[in-house]
Parts: C-alpha cells; structure tokens; sequence
C-alpha cells in the first residue's frame, strides 16, 4: 500500500476508533474533549499520529513550494508544533480538558490548533 493511501487510512481508522463507532463516509464523526477523556494513551496516540499524517500528506500534495500560511493550515501547524512530540501534545491537550471540563464538547483539532499551535505562531502577514 501507498505510504499517502496508508497515511489516509490511519487519520481515518483513528477518528473512527476515538469516535467508538461506525459511520457513513458522509458523517465523519468530529472527535471532541468527550472522546479524547474516555481513550487511552495509546488510541490518543494514534489520533495524533492520524494528524501528523494527514498534514504531511498535505505538504507533500503542495509540493516543494509550500504556499503562504494564509492559504493553507499546513505552514502554521508544522511551526507551532516544533520541538513538540506526541507526548508533549497529548500531555497538553490532556490538562486542557481537566482544566476545562465544561467544554468537552469542543473538538480536539481545535484545541490543538487554539491552545498549541496558534500560541505558538506569530501570525503571518
């Protein structure tokens, strides 16, 4: 298999794992703080790893000359996730939602983006 066909696959295998269902192609379910409190380390993990996956893909699809961070997430996450490993990212998004127990409802993708990436990236003019 194709290491972006294997990429893709993952992101997807890992929403639907976090998600604990099946789902119609057309409902994707959005992983939240919900489902990220009640799964182990490793299916965090796993999620995460779907992320990085899915942006790599990106990147290699945008080829040698990545456009600016106006028109693709791609830039900005690569930069506010430096120096930044699985762990790190888990351990954060982890003591957000205990922090903030009332917003489980949020999607995780958008805690990292708003807690860890955004935080870390002056943003480009």
């Amino acid at each position: 298999m194709k290491t972006p066909l294997r990429a893709a696959l993952l992101a997807a295998c890992a929403t639907l794992a976090m998600a604990g269902g099946a789902a119609r192609a057309d409902e994707v379910p959005l992983v939240t703080g919900e489902q990220w409190t009640r799964s182990t380390t490793e299916v965090k993990k796993v999620y995460l790893i779907g992320i990085a996956n899915t942006l790599q893909l990106e990147a290699a699809y945008q080829g040698a000359t990545p456009p600016a961070d106006a028109q693709s997430i791609v830039p900005r996450f690569s930069k506010g996730l430096k120096g930044q490993t699985l762990d790190s990212v888990r351990q954060s998004v982890d003591g957000w939602y205990a922090a903030n127990p009332d917003k489980l409802k949020r999607p995780v993708l958008e805690t990292v983006w708003f807690e860890i990436v955004v935080p870390a990236t002056p943003k480009s003019k």
